[in-house]
């Protein structure tokens, strides 16, 4: 008997309840022997941190605790979580109508050893989720949700959960899925895996959770100081002489400019992993003129390879893309100097010798040009066919393996900067799972639409992406799809609260796909650069630049406390407030750090908005300098070239930017 573990043996299932680090425990379980421990998923072969301390009643039941975690087994196999200092209880299965079905359910399914799972847990009056990735659904608090667990454009599937009964749950099962919150219990489901596989952790706060989960997934590392300013970005820029034409206006104007970025096209073929250079000629001069003008470049690369790419005999003939019984192809786009869609394969990232293989093209086509920040665009990946099942991976099934798609593309291109002994790198990825956050990676919203809903929604998705363990985020200013014109009112004001939103976030990008595309042009939309939209918007929008270069030393050092504690920039008002009520509702502000609180407009036409001050300090209003007490709403005034936020009075950045606007 292993004096570290508890085994429960009923309904013919083995589960085992281990201290998998502190105030945490790893629950297994499977109709035949627990798996190896370094199956794929988020946790490490091993755990590190945490003492288990076991206790068995002669009438079957026991209890096993770690720190200030215990699970407490009844005679009959169902377990109960509880706070091991107070005996609050936290979470408990939920037993079924059926005395046959079980709250952990195993199920085979066709072919090999998979299974389909489900685990039961009983509801809670009260009880609010967060975390979950990244979704379109603009809820905060996902009670009462139903959220699959796919990755899609928009849509990113982080199956970590947190609940402000004081608790953390991470499904480590990366397959397909769904999680229900529903108010007669909550359950997830995996579509396909070899064994129920969870973590749950116990905290005194939101934050001790998230740090937990940080320590146990991997940190993010330090953030570059470079991505800390404005990015300018649009779909797309088709040569050199187009980009630098447009840093040249930007930096001409006095407006600060910390990166600009190359979109997806500036190839020959998908897959070749390099620029065209008679579009692109002398890239590495072009790379170092611009750094030696402050300026980063930022790379799109997908992870497809056409058919017409040199690249792709070799990918095929080795087993390096993903394969497929039903479909010859995993994608058809657009393609450079291709008459109609491109016939596109996807990469295998969970191939170790297919990310050494990319990684060798991208250094060779890239980085030695000292290109050192990778936007990983459609890596979910955006496939023809969006049912996992339909297609195998090196490291397994696809229905059982697919959610950790993004995770490891970005692990390929974070172990090849990292060897190359790169400390300022970042990539930019449109989806994520459990521990990409450790690879360098900020994520974003997608391509959401360029509409006020789209904006209202992404604020809380913002904030549930930090809550799931991504600390950088960002999206589109201004949103991605539009069929408006630049000229639109409504385009031009959304552009500006946009901006007036996005300033107080980790990534501040500009990108969309405007209208109407350039005649004659492959997928090459209306410009997106600052000046684009009017005079009006101008003025509004320059003056949100200077604000942010005034909050980068802020944002840094915020960014620091990111890495080392897990504490997103951008975070919910409970994260820091937990006590007051009214924090665990708000969804339409946020903090950026401790000492800023962050109120964007978010309506058409709006000119004020009402504003919740968390109680036990004072905010100081930076427009007016006037200070009011903590603890009311207020309706405050906000034209259009204001931007609306308060500073906690006394901090250090009150007095920087009471400074800066002197």
């Amino acid at each position: 008997m292993n004096d570290e573990v508890l085994e429960i043996r009923a309904h013919g299932q083995l589960t085992r309840i281990e201290a998998w680090g502190p105030d945490a425990f790893r629950v297994r379980s499977t109709s035949g022997r627990v798996r190896p421990a370094d199956k794929p998923g988020a946790l490490e072969p091993a755990a590190t941190g945490g003492t288990a301390v076991i206790e068995r009643s002669t009438d079957g039941s026991a209890t096993i605790t770690n720190g200030r975690l215990r699970a407490a087994v009844d005679r009959r196999g169902t377990i109960t979580y509880l706070d091991s200092g107070s005996g609050l209880e936290i979470l408990r299965e939920r037993k079924q109508w059926l005395q046959s079905v079980p709250p952990r359910h195993l199920r085979p399914v066709a072919g090999g050893d998979l299974h389909r799972i489900t685990a039961t847990f009983e509801a809670y009056d009260g009880e609010r989720f967060y975390g979950l990735g990244q979704h379109r659904h603009g809820r905060l608090d996902q009670k009462g949700c139903v959220i699959d667990l796919v990755q899609q454009n928009a849509e990113i599937a982080i199956p970590f959960l947190v609940s402000n009964r004081g608790y953390g749950v991470l499904w480590n099962n990366p397959g397909a899925g769904r999680v229900e919150l529903g108010h007669n219990h909550t359950r997830w489901i995996a579509d396909a895996a070899p064994e129920l596989d969870y973590w749950i952790v116990r905290g005194a706060t939101v934050g001790d959770v998230l740090g937990r989960y940080a320590d146990l997934t991997g940190h993010a590392p330090p953030y570059p100081d470079w991505a800390t300013g404005f990015w300018q970005s649009r779909l797309r820029y088709d040569n050199r002489q187009e980009l630098m034409e447009v840093v040249h206006e930007h930096l001409g104007r006095g407006l600060p400019l910390s990166a600009i970025v190359i979109d997806f096209l500036h190839w020959k073929h998908h897959g070749d992993w390099a620029f065209d250079e008679e579009r692109w000629p002398d890239p590495a001069g072009m790379i170092e003129q611009l750094r030696q003008l402050g300026v980063e470049v930022m790379v799109s690369i997908w992870p497809t390879v056409s058919e017409q790419s040199p690249n792709f005999p070799k990918m095929a003939e080795d087993g390096l893309l993903l394969r497929s019984d039903q479909l010859s192809i995993g994608s058809r786009f657009v393609d450079v100097g291709t008459s109609g869609p491109a016939f596109l394969h996807y990469y295998d990232p969970s191939n170790p010798d297919a990310r050494r293989f990319v990684w060798d093209q991208v250094r060779t086509g890239y980085h030695d040009l000292g290109i050192r920040a990778f936007w990983l665009d459609a890596c979910e990946p955006e496939l023809v066919a969006p049912d996992p099942a339909q297609w195998q991976y090196h490291a397994g099934p696809g229905a059982a393996v697919a959610g950790l798609y993004p995770r490891w593309n970005a692990q390929t291109f974070h172990e090849g900067l990292t060897a190359a002994g790169e400390t300022e790198g970042l990539l930019l990825s449109r989806s994520a799972w459990a521990g990409t956050a450790k690879y360098g990676a900020a994520v974003w919203a997608g391509d959401i639409d360029a509409s006020f809903a789209a904006l209202q929604a992404v604020v809380p998705a913002g904030l549930n992406a930090g809550l799931s363990g991504m600390p950088w985020w960002s999206a589109d200013i201004g949103g991605f799809v539009t069929w408006a014109g630049n000229d639109d009112p409504e385009l031009r004001e959304l552009i500006v609260r946009w901006f007036q939103f996005q300033v107080f976030t980790p990534l501040f990008r500009l990108h969309g796909h405007r209208r109407p595309d350039l005649a004659g042009e492959l997928l090459r939309g209306a410009p997106n650069e600052v000046w684009s939209f009017g005079e009006e918007v101008y003025d509004a929008i320059v003056p949100v630049l200077h604000l942010r270069e005034a909050l980068r030393p802020y944002i840094s050092t915020q960014m620091a406390i990111a890495t080392s504690a897990g504490q997103p920039l951008m975070r919910p008002l409970f994260l820091d407030f937990p006590e007051q009520e009214q924090s665990w509702d708000i969804s339409d502000q946020f903090l950026c750090g401790p000492d800023l609180l962050a109120a964007p407009v978010l309506e058409y036409g709006a000119r004020s908005r009402h504003v919740w001050l968390p109680a036990d300090t004072k905010w100081v209003d930076p427009r007016t300098s006037t200070v009011h007490r903590g603890g009311q709403w207020l309706t405050v005034d906000v034209p259009l070239d204001e931007t609306c936020f308060f500073l906690r009075e006394g901090s250090d950045l009150a007095e920087t930017l009471s400074k800066a606007d002197r």
